[in-house]
């Protein structure tokens, strides 16, 4: 027993198919069992119905109590059909003379009537006296304490039955093996679907990530099925993409972190190297080299600290939760921008939305929620950037102001913008910095990488003003983690508009601080460690 229980279950084509033969074949043994017992019923019913109204005429018990029965044959009119009629005397004994042929086997009666144990009116069935015959009998009580017993052979109701039960059993193998032919094409045809799920399957497996399950119709089971699998295909293919992505953007990240670092620790070596040299040197080029190892070291030193900035942020932020006022963060931005930079006008103006294009409005409040000194870092580098990046005497503006997100104002995405991080709903009310300049603008494909990590549209010019590649990129993710995004429109010879996008603070919210850790530890501005990243 337990062997079959182990054994692996076969394909579910053959289970069904089985299943459905079994059933089947129970099914038409069940009728043809219900119509043989209601056939044999009905037969003996009327061989029943014989006996009873046939009743032996009243001379024939004293022709058989005196011994002169006519011969069998000689008058052939005297009994109906295959009767047989046998008697007893008074005394209850068998008498030899009986009536009704005798060319087959008559039924086996004892010789004492006590012994038949018949009751008057109810037939029962006996046994031929040779073969495998068998009569029904009837006992009639008779004249003068005389019985007879009247019989009729089970020849025809036995024949019927058999012939019966041998075309059952032919129709029984017919309808099993037809069920076996006729079901399997029906399972096939049921299971089609699931067969060409199979083999969308495997060319999925073979790497065709891209093909899907056909049979997706919501009313049958195997279409529901499959439009559940698609969903779930759907996932895992961005899910892997997302990680192919992740990987690639890592190995990539490690591969320009190691380039970095590579340029400045050569040149501490190599002048580490000129100063150890045995020979003398002038004291001036031994000032100079160190001058220049100290400038590379602090170069490496502004990378790492970059580079834990951004992991720091990847992994673990951690935000001050205040009310802010976008509009005096941005006010003592562009102050401190005109002092250290007078080579690049700024000024300071309201934004400019669908419904004021031109910014004739006054300055009003914005207000979000979040870390007062990652903002300001944010601010500070794109003006540092516009300071960097375009030539002087370029004028930069920057616009406050709240709106609503869409493709006009912000925080939504259309064609010609550039963001690292998801779209805002629309309609949904926003605090936007805007920091424009008039410079050159950058090309679309500089603008579509701007945001990517250790990318500079100027390689030369940003090593030279001390940049890592990496301010926009931790400036993104800052903006990201305060549930906003920075966003850039560049046109090439227009300028670039680096747009920072924040929900707006809600009437009557109260700020909170995002974690202990950054209550306890809310860090200066980054001004100074801010860097370009184009």
């Amino acid at each position: 027993m337990i062997p079959l229980l182990t054994r692996p279950p076969g394909s579910l084509r053959r289970r069904l198919v089985l299943g459905i033969t079994v059933l089947a074949t129970a099914a038409v043994l069940a009728s043809q069992a219900i119509g043989y017992v209601v056939l044999r019923s009905w037969l003996l019913d009327r061989v029943d119905e014989q006996l009873v109204e046939f009743h032996p005429p009243a001379p024939a018990f004293y022709d058989a109590l005196a011994g002169t029965l006519p011969a069998p044959g000689e008058r052939p009119d005297m009994l109906p059909s295959d009767f047989h009629i046998y008697f007893y005397d008074a005394s209850g004994q068998l008498l030899n003379d009986s009536l009704g042929s005798r060319t087959k086997p008559g039924p086996r009666l004892p010789d004492d009537v006590q012994d038949l144990g018949l009751r008057d009116g109810h037939p029962e069935t006996v046994p031929a006296t040779s073969g495998d015959g068998r009569w029904r009998v009837m006992l009639n009580p008779g004249p003068q304490g005389m019985t007879a017993v009247v019989t009729l052979p089970l020849d025809t109701v036995d024949g019927a039955t058999s012939k019966i039960l041998w075309l059952s059993a032919v129709l029984l193998v017919v309808t099993v093996v037809a069920l076996l032919a006729l079901g399997r094409w029906v399972v096939r045809l049921g299971l089609l679907p699931l067969t060409r799920m199979e083999s969308t399957a495997q060319d999925i497996t073979a790497g065709r990530l891209n093909l899907r399950l056909p049979d997706t119709d919501p009313r049958t089971e195997i279409g529901r099925l499959g439009k559940v699998l698609n969903s779930m295909l759907d996932r895992l293919q961005k899910a892997l993409l997302a990680r192919e992505a992740s990987e690639a953007r890592l190995r990539r990240f490690v591969a320009d972190a190691g380039h970095e670092l590579r340029t400045p620790l050569t040149a501490i070596q190599g002048y580490a190297q000129l100063a150890l040299r045995p020979e003398q040197r002038p004291a001036r080029e031994l000032h100079d080299a160190n001058r220049f190892i100290v400038q590379n070291a602090e170069r490496m030193s502004l990378l790492v600290d970059d580079l834990q900035l951004l992991a720091t942020l990847d992994k673990e932020p951690s935000y001050l939760r205040e009310r802010i006022d976008l509009l005096s963060l941005a006010a003592d931005a562009v102050s401190a921008a005109a002092v250290h930079s007078a080579s690049h006008p700024v000024d300071l103006g309201p934004l400019h939305t669908p419904a004021d294009p031109t910014g004739a409005r006054k300055l009003d409040v914005a207000e979000t929620v979040g870390d007062p000194n990652r903002l300001r870092q944010i601010l500070e580098n794109l003006l540092s950037n516009a300071r960097i990046h375009t030539p002087e005497g370029t004028r930069v503006h920057v616009r406050v102001g709240g709106t609503e997100a869409g493709p006009e104002a912000g925080g939504t995405d259309r064609p010609g913008r550039t963001s690292a991080s998801p779209a805002l709903p629309e309609r949904l009310p926003i605090s936007v910095i805007e920091v424009a300049d008039e410079g050159p603008g950058l090309q679309p494909v500089d603008a579509e990488l701007v945001f990517e990590r250790f990318y500079r549209a100027d390689p030369a010019r940003s090593r030279l003003h001390g940049g890592s590649g990496l301010g926009l990129a931790i400036a993104a993710t800052i903006a990201e983690g305060h549930g906003g995004r920075l966003e850039l429109d560049t046109t090439p010879g227009g300028g670039c508009t680096f747009r920072l996008v924040l929900p707006a603070a809600v009437s009557g919210q109260e700020p909170t601080t995002s974690s202990a850790r950054s209550a306890r530890r809310p860090g200066p501005p980054q001004s100074a460690r801010s860097s370009p990243a184009d």
